[in-house]
């Protein structure tokens, strides 16, 4: 008999649910908070509000694009942490509600452990190659960056992690300082690729083991660019796409080297890449180079599946189903959960 899982996300600033049958995904839909880019960042409680209003018609939707009653689920997951407790929260206690009433199983899931899963999430009409287990990610988010040993669908090791600032900061913050919109690492992606990333060098860490750290990076772009308007205000405005390559080029290496190390210490047969960052073009086509290099197969994730969406949460809830990993009603949201 088929197992029909619900996945519900709720973060951050967007609000996802899909349905997920039998490892494959019918439908997802996700509602974007536009509100937050007037402030440059996310602000916790407009994100919580908005989740409020937005995940029953999203829920209803889902539901409605995969052809499925809310009778014919079988389990619900939802995001537990890491993220927003507000956020959180409202995902949380929708997910208990409708557990209690529908009478189906409960299934916390690891928002970073769903965006390393999100390579799993298959589409009906579109099923791609998987990778092998074990197998190495490198999970660049905007608040995490991570290399993980994936043993298996619910067994990883975090083997390395940033002390400081994470790369999806560092490309945000970068371009705050360059006066770009809100998400800054898309528009910095889009400026790179008609820029020359090699005019400008910036300064890079060096952290012991696997460890990463972008805070002496980013202190030196500003310090760099604060030198350069002294003399000519019109400085980030001349240079704007070789900046924009530049910065790049920089956060790619700094993710790279320290992944090419765990790559040839624990000599995988298969890489990959996950998290919002993974959508970044210059990463992307950086690790299928390097997977060329070391003569490894390289896994990227649909684009659509890098950002917080509940797919990957309906992955990691399916899996979990399986083996039978529900928890109690009085589960509550955590706002700090490692893998």
């Amino acid at each position: 008999m088929a197992v029909t899982i619900l996945g519900i996300e709720s973060s951050c600033d967007d609000t996802s649910a899909a349905v997920l049958q039998d490892g494959v995904i019918l439908s997802m839909t996700t509602a974007t908070q536009a509100i937050h880019q007037k402030y440059g960042g996310v602000i916790p409680e407009l994100a919580s509000r908005a989740h409020q209003s937005n995940i029953v018609p999203t829920v209803d939707v889902a539901l409605k694009q995969a052809g499925i009653s809310l009778s014919a689920v079988d389990a619900i997951a939802f995001t537990r942490g890491p993220g927003l407790l507000g956020s959180l929260l409202v995902g949380t206690s929708f997910a208990k509600g409708l557990a209690i009433a529908q009478n189906i199983p409960l299934i916390e899931v690891n928002h970073l452990q769903a965006h390393v899963l999100a390579l799993f999430a298959q589409d009906k009409d579109s099923p791609h190659a998987l990778p092998d287990f074990p197998f190495l990610t490198l999970l660049v988010s905007g608040g995490h960056t991570q290399i993980i040993l994936v043993e298996d669908y619910l067994s990883m090791k975090i083997l390395g992690s940033t002390i400081d600032d994470a790369a999806g900061e560092a490309f945000d913050k970068c371009a705050k300082i360059m006066q770009l919109p809100y998400p800054g690492g898309p528009e910095i992606d889009r400026l790179a690729q008609h820029g020359n990333a090699g005019r400008f060098s910036f300064a890079k860490p060096r952290i012991k083991k696997l460890d990463y750290s972008f805070s002496g990076f980013k202190t030196s772009f500003l310090y760099f660019l604060r030198d350069q308007l002294v003399d000519n205000p019109q400085f980030i405005k001349d240079n704007l796409e070789d900046l924009a390559a530049s910065v790049q080029e920089t956060i790619i290496a700094i993710l790279l080297s320290k992944f090419e190390q765990a790559i040839v210490e624990t000599g995988v047969k298969d890489i990959a890449i996950a998290g919002g960052v993974a959508a970044n073009s210059g990463l992307r086509n950086a690790v299928e180079q390097l997977a060329e290099k070391h003569h490894l197969r390289a896994f990227l994730p649909e684009r659509r599946y890098t950002t917080d969406n509940a797919a990957m949460i309906a992955v990691v809830g399916y899996r979990k189903y399986l083996e039978n990993q529900f928890v109690p009603i009085d589960i509550e949201p955590l706002a700090r959960y490692s893998v």
